[in-house]
């Protein structure tokens, strides 16, 4: 019975998904300021890379949620047809890690020149990623405007 036990427990093991035993906030702020940075670059590709293939988003111009890899690159898609000077910066962040799983609740500020003006909307989002296959990937993201005082 103890071998049983023992190959048991070896098999379970060894299907298991671990986390650097590094990992620390500010590897998560890392990789959101990265996703950030991606976001100012206007690269599609490098954002979209950062999200799992289950991953959902819900941006905050979009008025559906997306829960497919096509539809959360379709979102994107907008960083085509932003202006040259529009950027991402992330505000606070507010990291907590839970094993093989961390969510990242925080505010981001996007701004941009729209007719000669500038242009700032103010957002907040929760990010939950979660570590598998090597890395950090973004599961859910939800996105929205901060509302006017």
């Amino acid at each position: 019975m103890r071998a049983f036990l023992a190959a048991f427990a070896a098999v379970a093991l060894v299907g298991c998904q671990t986390v650097p035993p590094d990992t620390s906030k500010q590897q998560i702020s890392a990789l959101v300021q990265d996703w950030a940075a991606g976001m100012s670059a206007h690269d599609v590709d490098r954002v979209v890379a950062f999200y799992d293939p289950d991953a959902v988003l819900w941006g905050t111009r979009s008025p559906t949620i997306r829960a497919t890899p096509d539809k959360v690159r379709e979102y994107f898609g907008i960083l085509k047809r932003v202006p040259p000077d529009y950027k991402a910066v992330i505000g606070e962040q507010h990291i907590r890690i839970y094993g093989d799983t961390a969510v990242d609740s925080g505010t981001y500020t996007f701004s941009q020149t729209d007719n000669g003006k500038p242009l700032v909307r103010p957002a907040r989002f929760s990010m939950v990623l979660r570590y598998h296959d090597g890395r950090w990937h973004i599961v859910d993201h939800h996105s929205s405007a901060v509302p006017a005082a």
